[in-house]
């Protein structure tokens, strides 16, 4: 199979390209490490076409999306800095050599980009006097040429182009030629057309296989030298697929040699006018099918600029243009490998199948082979029962004798030297199995003809008699009788069943394979990535490059930043089409990722996350200092989450196909706490991880994690809150509790709100500070006398006027099954609290809770709210705009469509969905709850790889699994089940000994 441009294809690639001279260049991009992507547009801005360039393979324009690199490779960035927005002035073959010089603007500020096309490739930048700015693969040859940074390319190593090759050239190079050299072995380096031309114009000519052939090599004194040099070259020729090797008269074939190659320069000329259309070569492949009979694909092998003679017989597909052909050749590369690989499977199912048929049909036929030969031995023994007695009696009588078994034999062989009938009936003494060979023939055939009867060797037993031993072959023959009865029962079952694994084999694999060519990989996958309980998409960065991307290239104005409060951990991005608020729920799960998806993993320590809105992220470093790739700038307040265990899950999401997702609909959607209250089914208790504080810490935090009475956990997920007022100075000291203990104190100065206390005047002003986690400390006083009183009057008020959750908690039959102990805890926990005071943790908690109608009091107080800025901080921007606003039209922003995407993607397929494909995710594990399939990781010692294995067979050994599910699970690569799990893991799903051993 062809995989490189070969000298011809360079020439016809570069003569065709010269459309794209003046061209400019707009983006370059790498899809890997050896191949570049340049987008180039026309004059009039309007026409865009792409070139492709691999080094060391080939080069063409491409109308197919190739998959970019996740970020910019160094080269990538280099061609960029040095060749955006120049113009491609020249494209040139240098000499007669695989090497193509691409220049790109003129005079000093000339680039130059040179593909090298041999050996193991290399892309080359340099500038205007082709000193090397950059290179792929710096390497040197010999001692004095180094090919390296701030090197000079040297042209003058190129191969140059050879002179056109006159007649009585041609003459003298055969002459010289080496005896047993193939035809084109003698004219392919003086020809720089590539040895599939050869082979073209020699076919075309009929010389193809001609061999020089010199007879008068050997009589020379010279020629004792030459006859080792010819068998190398002979053993080369034997190596050569074709047998009928013909010599070479140089008479009769030299003028047809001569026109041969005039044929070549002909087809060079023509290559250079840019006018050569392209050629797929194909082969045509059987491909069983399940009824039994045989489809025909065809399999791309070659690809060339003219159609060659040797080529002519098979089947081959035609384009317009050379550039078209390889396009299409490299493009349809992973499909053509993915049918390639189905049709190997198929065929070795029906080779598992055809030796299942073969093994028992050899069977039954040893078994009848077994009952001819003991019926054909019991009857030679019943025809020459008096001479098998004989021999039997007079073995007895010498072992009787005592005489030793070399004795023995050595009194057979006089016997049989003597003429002994008996005796030369022996072929062989078996004494140690008490066993001997007779040779018996049936005395009642051939008794007309000379012809000499037919010998067979049977064995008989000495303990035996001649009738004893053919009944013992009898029931031989019989056993083997009903022996291969019986295996011909089996067999009709065994072949059943082969058959219908077969069947199943090959559909499986068909199955498989349309899924796979199905298979879209969406832009997130990249990523780090889940899909929230609320249907909002949450991607995360693998590394350093990943990180700065997702901010740089897909944040958005609304989106929000998740960050763990631990360096190195992954940028975690919630994306926002909407707009609208976040709901708390969804941080959680992205502050969860946020943890998991850095060193804490490993550690197996917990620490906090923070979110921050898009603005607030910055590039721009203070002054004097440096901010690494992937480190980020966050100004302003931070908004920390709760603390979290350390809890992902792998589970699968399935693509919907598009009039099935209407079905699907509101399975992720934003759920208030009468949402909660209405759906949850406490169908049988469930342990899980409580976020409230206990009760002893409620007494030191009497105000933590306010949530409503009917709520289960939603509101619960901002931290644990101390609010302490100190009335002689007017502030109101509000304390984060961290995960390791430390308390972190958030102020921000704030004007009064008027009465905002029972006991307070209204001209008092309160001020409330919200301190950054790099803000020094501050201290709050003790409890006074009077915040004492107020909090008792506060208890004595609110046990009069008792809320609706405690009614509600006063009639056990209106309770859900569950909740009454929650209510106990909650109406214990928070005694203490009043509905304005409720309000006011719930603005500084900054909670989405349910929205309650506002009194015309209520908006009063909201109307005299008035913040006051920090003498820290900038009045207005606290942050420069956001770099993901500014991008050029080149990049990739996701739009508004990610929300069908999302939407055509559920974890909980009903019965009779069509589903194309399955993708697997990992997610904190809350936002799988109602996944169909899900397993749950948490650090532990256990291997990525192992783990996703288990998993992928635990979810098929579900009953609820139907058959489609089944094939979507088998579609799935291993590698991509584990690529996002985070590190080493323990893995915990229901019976999992069982699915171990």
């Amino acid at each position: 199979m062809k995989t490189r441009f070969n000298t011809f294809d360079i020439i016809c690639g570069v003569a065709e390209l010269q459309k794209l001279v003046g061209w400019r260049v707009n983006q370059i991009y790498d899809v890997d490490n050896k191949t570049y992507l340049f987008r180039m547009t026309g004059t009039g801005a309007v026409e865009k076409v792409t070139l492709l360039i691999e080094s060391g393979t080939r080069f063409h324009t491409t109308r197919f999306e190739w998959p970019k690199n996740m970020a910019p490779s160094g080269f990538s960035m280099k061609l960029r800095k040095h060749l955006k927005n120049k113009r491609l002035e020249k494209i040139q073959q240098l000499g007669g050599d695989r090497i193509v010089d691409f220049q790109f603007g003129t005079g000093d500020a000339a680039y130059h980009v040179i593909l090298e096309l041999y050996d193991r490739g290399n892309l080359i930048l340099t500038d205007y006097e082709l000193t090397t700015l950059y290179i792929l693969r710096p390497h040197t040859e010999g001692e004095n040429l180094r090919f390296a940074m701030r090197e000079k390319y040297p042209v003058e190593r190129a191969k140059q182009a050879t002179e056109e090759l006159q007649p009585e050239k041609v003459a003298e190079l055969l002459e010289n030629a080496n005896n047993g050299d193939y035809l084109r072995q003698v004219l392919m380096p003086n020809l720089d057309c590539g040895p599939a031309v050869i082979e073209h114009v020699l076919v075309s000519h009929g010389l193809d296989n001609r061999v020089i052939s010199k007879e008068t090599a050997s009589e020379t004194p010279e020629g004792e030298e030459k006859p080792e040099k010819t068998g190398k070259k002979q053993k080369k020729g034997r190596n050569q697929p074709k047998l009928d090797q013909k010599p070479f008269d140089m008479v009769n074939d030299l003028p047809t040699v001569q026109q041969a190659v005039k044929s070549v320069q002909d087809l060079i000329i023509e290559a250079k006018c840019g006018k050569t259309k392209g050629y797929i070569i194909q082969v045509k492949e059987e491909k069983p099918t399940e009824s039994g009979n045989v489809e025909y694909f065809f399999r791309n092998i070659e690809f060339h600029p003219y159609l060659f003679a040797q080529f002519k017989e098979f089947e081959n597909a035609q384009f317009e243009s050379f550039m078209e052909a390889v396009d299409e050749f490299y493009s349809t590369q992973e499909s053509q490998k993915i049918d390639m690989k189905t049709l190997h499977q198929e065929r070795e199912a029906l080779k598992k199948l055809s030796n299942v048929k073969n093994d028992h049909a050899k069977r039954l036929e040893e078994l009848t082979k077994v009952q001819d030969v003991d019926r054909k031995k019991a009857e030679l023994i019943t025809s020459n029962q008096s001479l098998v007695d004989n021999a039997i009696r007079a073995v007895q009588s010498a072992i009787a004798s005592q005489l030793s078994w070399p004795d023995i034999h050595e009194l057979v062989k006089e016997a049989q030297a003597n003429g002994d009938a008996v005796a030369s009936s022996i072929k062989q003494l078996k004494l140690e199995t008490n066993h001997i060979s007779l040779m018996l023939s049936d005395p009642y055939e051939n008794d007309d003809d000379d012809e000499t009867p037919e010998v067979t060797v049977v064995d008989v037993d000495l303990a035996l008699s001649a009738w004893a031993n053919a009944r013992r072959y009898y029931d031989m023959k019989r056993s083997a009788a009903q022996k291969e009865k019986k295996t011909v029962d089996a067999s009709q079952k065994a072949l059943k069943s082969a058959e219908r694994k077969t069947q199943q084999t090959l559909k499986e694999v068909r199955t498989i394979s349309n899924i796979v060519k199905a298979r879209k990989v969406f832009w997130f996958e990249k990523f780090y990535w889940f899909i929230s309980s609320e249907n909002y998409l949450v991607i995360g960065g693998r590394d350093a490059q990943q990180n700065e991307l997702i901010v740089k290239r897909y944040m958005r104005p609304k989106d929000i930043y998740v960050h763990a409060e631990i360096q190195g951990a992954s940028s975690v991005i919630i994306q926002n089409p909407t707009g609208e608020e976040i709901p708390p729920k969804t941080l959680l799960e992205a502050g969860s990722m946020a943890i998991s998806y850095s060193v804490a993993w490993d550690a197996k320590v917990v620490t906090n996350s923070y979110w921050v809105t898009s603005d607030q992220v910055s590039k721009t470093a203070p002054t004097g200092e440096y901010l690494a790739t992937g480190s980020f700038m966050i100004r302003g307040k931070k908004n920390f989450l709760p603390s979290c265990h350390l809890t992902m899950g792998l589970s699968l999401l399935f693509k919907l196909e598009d009039s099935f997702i209407e079905r699907h609909l509101g399975e992720r959607k934003v759920r208030n706490l009468e949402d909660d209250a209405n759906e949850q089914d406490f169908k049988e208790p469930e342990v899980t991880h409580d976020l409230l504080s206990d009760e002893e810490d409620s007494a030191e935090n009497p105000l933590a994690n306010v949530s409503e009475p009917s709520s289960n956990t939603d509101t619960s997920i901002f931290p644990n809150t101390e609010v302490k007022i100190e009335h002689d100075t007017g502030r109101i000291t509000v304390r984060a509790n961290s995960l390791n203990g430390e308390n972190e104190e958030n102020e921000v100065k704030e004007n009064v709100i008027d009465k905002l206390l029972s006991k307070k005047p209204a001209d008092e002003e309160t001020t409330i500070i919200l301190a950054g986690p790099s803000r020094k400390k501050q201290v709050s006083a003790k409890k006074t006398k009077e915040e004492k009183a107020r909090a008792a009057k506060q208890e004595a008020a609110k046990q009069e006027a008792a809320p609706p959750a405690d009614t509600e908690a006063k009639n056990p039959s209106q309770v859900k099954r569950g909740q009454k102990g929650k209510l106990k805890k909650m109406k214990l926990k928070y005694k203490d609290q009043d509905d304005e005071e409720r309000e006011i943790r719930m603005m500084i908690l900054k909670s989405s809770g349910k929205e309650k109608p506002q009194s015309s009091s209520e908006k009063v107080v909201e109307k005299n709210v008035t913040f006051k800025e920090d003498s820290a901080k900038p009045a207005k921007n606290l942050a420069p705009k956001n770099p993901a606003v500014e991008l050029d039209d080149a990049d990739e922003v996701p739009a508004g469509g990610d929300v069908d995407i999302l939407n055509s993607l559920t974890g909980q397929p009903h019965e009779g969905d069509e589903l194309l494909f399955a993708i697997p995710v990992v997610a904190p594990y809350q936002a799988l709850q109602n996944y169909k399939f899900k397993v749950k990781l948490t650090p532990g010692t256990g291997k990525r790889g192992k783990a996703a294995k288990l998993a992928l067979n635990i979810f098929a050994k579900e009953k609820s699994c139907n058959t489609r599910e089944k094939d979507l699970l088998k579609s799935i690569k291993e590698e991509s089940l584990a690529r996002n799990i985070p590190g080493k893991v323990k893995l915990s799903a229901p019976q999992l000994q069982k699915y171990h051993k």
